[in-house]
């Protein structure tokens, strides 16, 4: 009896350690994900930034030249405002894109939550 008792010990704890190899696996995952999910958008802003920042200086360029000899000054104003308002957009909706992502280790949450409940005999929630 003592043998049956000690390899169903034996079972169980095998089982549990494979559920955290698993669970530790997924969270290596999801972190490796979001590793690259933040690299892309930094490499994407770093882009944009560059050339936007060289297109808005060769437009406001060459409007300045072409209204050279007339109202300058006004063209300039005109240009710096617009930049500024694409500017803003622009941030915001780079900001609204950083943000609309799910919580980091959510699906590992959420699995150890479901075997939690299983293994304390709750019923499992929607999946």
């Amino acid at each position: 009896m003592p043998r049956g008792l000690l390899g169903s010990a034996r079972g169980v704890l095998g089982a549990l350690v494979e559920i955290g190899q698993t669970r530790l696996q997924l969270a290596g995952t999801e972190l490796e994900e979001e590793r690259l999910r933040v690299a892309e958008l930094l490499l994407l802003a770093t882009a944009a930034l560059f050339f936007l920042g060289l297109g808005i200086v060769l437009t406001t360029l060459l409007l300045v030249l072409l209204f050279w000899d007339g109202p300058r000054v006004l063209v300039l104003g005109g240009a710096t405002a617009l930049c500024l308002a694409l500017g803003a957009g622009l941030a915001a909706a780079w900001r609204r894109k950083a943000r609309g992502k799910p919580p980091l280790l959510a699906a590992t949450l959420a699995e150890l939550q479901r075997d939690r409940d299983a293994l304390i005999g709750h019923p499992a929630g929607p999946a």
